[in-house]
Parts: C-alpha cells; sequence; structure tokens
C-alpha cells in the first residue's frame, strides 16, 4: 500500500484556485492564469499517480472518520484513474477553450464561470477518487451544486427553467441515492468500494432489489438513461464550454462512472444476475441507445443533437457494465475516454460554429465547411468516430463492446450497436454533407474563430485518432481499463480487437 496526498492535493487546488479567481475577478489575465495553473497542476498530479497504479499498488490517501464505520476516504484506483486521467486532461485543453470563447462572445460574469468551473471539476476528481459510497456522494452533491449557476449562466428565462429542471432531476436523483447510502451503511457499515462487490449474502432479495432501484435511480439520471434523460437536453442552454467539459464530461461520465461503481464495487455482478437486475437494465441502456438516436434524427439544432447524441452513447457504457464479459466491461469503461475525446471535439466545434455565426440551426451551415475547414474537419473526425469508423477510438471501444456482447451470448445488443453505428451516420452526415458541399454560405462570410478556439478543438480531434490507432499512447488509458477489469474478473488479460492478450 501506498500513502500519499497526491489525490487529495489533486481535489484541492481547483478549490484553491477557485478563490484566487473570485479574488482576481477585475483582472482578467490573472484571473484566466490561475484557470491554467489550476488545471495544469491538477493534471500533473493525477499523472503522477500513474506508475504506482500501473503497479498494482493500493494508492491510498486521506481519511477522516466523521463516526465510527463512517469515514470520508480518498483511494485511486485503475478505474478511478482512468476517470481522473479524462477529467484532468480535457480541463485543461477546455481552459484554453473557454478563455477564447468567452472573450469573443464578450459573456458577462466570466470570473463566477470560471471559479463554478474549477469548483466542478474539484468535485469531479473527488467522484473518481471515492474509497467508498459516503464519499462519492458527497462529491456527486458538490458536482450538482457547482455546475447549478453554470446551466444558469445566461439568467434569461429559458436557462432558469433549464437550471430548475436540473435541480429537479439531479436533486431528486441524490435523495435516491442517500437512501440507498444509508440502507448499505446499515448493512456492511464501513464497507470500501471492492472489485467484485460487497453485497453477497448480506441482505434478503427483496431488500436487494430495492437497494438496487435506489441507486440506479441515484445515478442514472446523470447518466441520462431514458427516462431520466430530460435534464440534459434542456442543459444545452449553457454556454457552448459547459456543455463540452461538464455535460459530454464531467457530469455525465460522473453518472455512468457511479454506474460501474454500483454495479461492480458495491453489488457485484453475481448479485444482480441472481436478481435478474442485469437483464433489466441492458434492456433500459439498449432502448435508449436506439431511441436517443432515432430523437437526434429530429433535432435541426446542433447542440440538442450532441446531446441526444450523448443520452445514446452514455447508454453504451452502462450496456457494456451490465452484460457480464469481460470484453464489454473493458469496453464500457474505454467508451468513457473514447467518448469524452469524441463528443468534446463535436461540442468545441458547435461553439466556433456559434461565435462566429451566432446561429446553431444545422441548415444554416450550407457552404460554412469550406470557410472554417479546421472546425469542421474536426467535427468530421468526431462524428465519424462516434459512429465507429476503423482508425477513431470510438471503433476500439465499440468493437470491444460488440464483441462482448457475444462473449455474454447476447448477440441481439451487437445489432443493436450496428443499427445504432448506422443512426449515428444518419444524423451526422446532413451536416457535413451541408457544410462541405452546400451552396455558398447562407449568410454573412466566415471564418475560423480565434487560435484559443479552434487549436484545442484541432488536438482533440487529433487525440480521438492517436488513441484510435494506439490506444495505449500516453498514460495507458486501455491497460488501465483492463487493469480494472482484472481487479473485477481476476485472470482476465487484455485483448485489442479480440486478437491474443
Amino acid at each position: 500500500m501506498v500513502m500519499t496526498h497526491r489525490p487529495l492535493l489533486a481535489i484541492l487546488l481547483p478549490l484553491c484556485a477557485a478563490g484566487l479567481i473570485l479574488c482576481t475577478g477585475r483582472r482578467p489575465n490573472l484571473r484566466d492564469t490561475w484557470t491554467f495553473l489550476a488545471a495544469g497542476g491538477q493534471c500533473a498530479l493525477v499523472l503522477s499517480l500513474v506508475p504506482a497504479v500501473v503497479a498494482g499498488q493500493v494508492v491510498d490517501t486521506a481519511y477522516v472518520e466523521l463516526l465510527p464505520g463512517l469515514a470520508l476516504q480518498l483511494r485511486a484506483d485503475p478505474f478511478g484513474l482512468l476517470f481522473a486521467l479524462l477529467a484532468s486532461g480535457l480541463w485543461c485543453l477546455t481552459s484554453l477553450y473557454a478563455v477564447g470563447y468567452m472573450r469573443a462572445g464578450q459573456y458577462p460574469r466570466q470570473t463566477g464561470y470560471f471559479a463554478c468551473v474549477a469548483v466542478a471539476l474539484s468535485a469531479t476528481l473527488g467522484v473518481a477518487f471515492a474509497a467508498n459510497l459516503l464519499t462519492f456522494f458527497v462529491f456527486y452533491e458538490l458536482l450538482t451544486l457547482a455546475t447549478y449557476p453554470l446551466v444558469v449562466h445566461r439568467r434569461d428565462a429559458e436557462a432558469l427553467a433549464a437550471g430548475r429542471k436540473y435541480l429537479a432531476y439531479t436533486l431528486g436523483a441524490g435523495q435516491c441515492l442517500l437512501l440507498a447510502l444509508v440502507w448499505l451503511q446499515h448493512l456492511v457499515p464501513g464497507a470500501t468500494f471492492q472489485p467484485g462487490g460487497v453485497l453477497a449474502g448480506k441482505a434478503a432479495p427483496g431488500v436487494l432489489v430495492a437497494l438496487c432501484l435506489l441507486g440506479f435511480l441515484g445515478v442514472g439520471v446523470k447518466a441520462a438513461l431514458m427516462p431520466l434523460h430530460g435534464w440534459l437536453p434542456a442543459a444545452m442552454v449553457a454556454p457552448t464550454p459547459v456543455s463540452a467539459l461538464l455535460h459530454a464530461v464531467a457530469v455525465v461520465k460522473a453518472g455512468t462512472f457511479g454506474c460501474i461503481r454500483l454495479l461492480h464495487y458495491v453489488f457485484g455482478l453475481d448479485v444482480l444476475q441472481a436478481l435478474g437486475a442485469d437483464m433489466v437494465l441492458a434492456s433500459v441502456a439498449g432502448a435508449t441507445i436506439l431511441l436517443a438516436s432515432v430523437r437526434a434524427l429530429g433535432e435541426s439544432h446542433l447542440k440538442r443533437r450532441l446531446a441526444y447524441s450523448t443520452v445514446s452513447h452514455l447508454a453504451y457504457i452502462v450496456l457494456g457494465a451490465v452484460l457480464g464479459s469481460p470484453a464489454a466491461l473493458a469496453g464500457a469503461m474505454f467508451h468513457m475516454v473514447a467518448h469524452g475525446c469524441m463528443k468534446i471535439t463535436l461540442f468545441f466545434c458547435a461553439g466556433a460554429i456559434d461565435i462566429q455565426i451566432h446561429r446553431l440551426d444545422i441548415a444554416t451551415f450550407a457552404g460554412l465547411g469550406r470557410q472554417m475547414p479546421i472546425t469542421f474537419g474536426a467535427l468530421t473526425l468526431g462524428a465519424l468516430g462516434l459512429a465507429g469508423t476503423p482508425l477513431c477510438v470510438g471503433f476500439i471501444s465499440k468493437w470491444q463492446l460488440g464483441l462482448g456482447a457475444l462473449q455474454a451470448g447476447h448477440a441481439v445488443f451487437l445489432g443493436i450497436l450496428v443499427l445504432s453505428g448506422l443512426l449515428n451516420l444518419a444524423y451526422f452526415l446532413p451536416i457535413l454533407l451541408t457544410a462541405f458541399f452546400g451552396p455558398g454560405g447562407s449568410g454573412a462570410p466566415s471564418r475560423e474563430a480565434r487560435a484559443l478556439m479552434w487549436m484545442p478543438l484541432a488536438l482533440t480531434a487529433v487525440l480521438s485518432v492517436v488513441l484510435g490507432i494506439a490506444p495505449n499512447a500516453g498514460p495507458g488509458l486501455y491497460h488501465l481499463a483492463w487493469q480494472a477489469v482484472g481487479q473485477i474478473m481476476p485472470g482476465t488479460a487484455p485483448m485489442l480487437l479480440g486478437g491474443a492478450p
């Protein structure tokens, strides 16, 4: 076991930055410097944990006992580190993008915006490094409170209505999660997240069913499983950097991360299979994949189309988590990374378009691809990746999910994944065809957004391709996913595209 304060420091650093941002709000350059330093420092702290975790060491840190058997505890394991790397790494790029976007759009209340983002990233790392359900719950709810001001940033009637819906969904879900937490604490006092779960033999089937319902209502809202998804399309009224990081990475991924934590580190797959809950959740996820994809086809506003695409792809993660095979679970974990990289690219592109032409109706994009080739080139890579095109990172995770469906003996879900890929093409290709081959622009001629905006979107697009060709590039995210699977299902070994370990 390795004891270190680095996970705690990675959580505290953005909180300190939030205070400095508020204190220096009248000096924008200094305020933005705190954002960059906090993002870079947090990412460096998270990266420094990789060698120990990859070596199989347990990385424990802060432990605060509130009551006997009730403690706040942090721990870095492979799955938590995977999520932490994703969130902290993309925060660095989003910080650059957000400065360019907020200044170009002359948005008000920029100081409050950057402070809330910093608090949200602190909460996200707390979710990632939580060692037990109590710690998870505390940071999970802090994430809700920190992101509410971002959803209502514009303060107009539409934004306030979206904020009310966001709070109604997420705080209501939080109360379900709190009930599950209290009940679990009664059954297994002081239990930490354990690969394989901690509830086997601890309660009668009826109690376990009730706990499963409460737990998955608690995390299913942020995971946007239908019919719990309504807050997500409404929250697209937020500034695009909010949509990009918090609603493509931090908030929604906290929900899917929570689903996997509950499924494989609290209940255990054997318990859920005995209850029949695994197939219920798989059916809900499969239905969400298809229904959200069809719903995306009917949206003419780019951000709302992306929102329903997000709902569909979050369900991929839940589906892989409940299928019960090693490849499916690895695919689910790696799809958190794949979807994060691709979807943040698409939201970055949406923001750049909005800043340049002040519209996001897809019909108005005619000819815009020829005027903004970098932006629409990146959008093309992100869209093809989400459809599962080879050489893009989405292909790696989708292949593993499909292989996992066959390993689990549920070929019907492979069919759902294939159909979903076709629907992805159906709702993305019209955007690209209109932009690149449509007649001259429908408005004033445009050009690429400022460099602080197009550079991050180009980098995330390139990252999506790099991870599609070499999924272990950099800190070894693919390996971390398989290492987490190996802890949950001992004896499994990493596979790439179904080949040899």
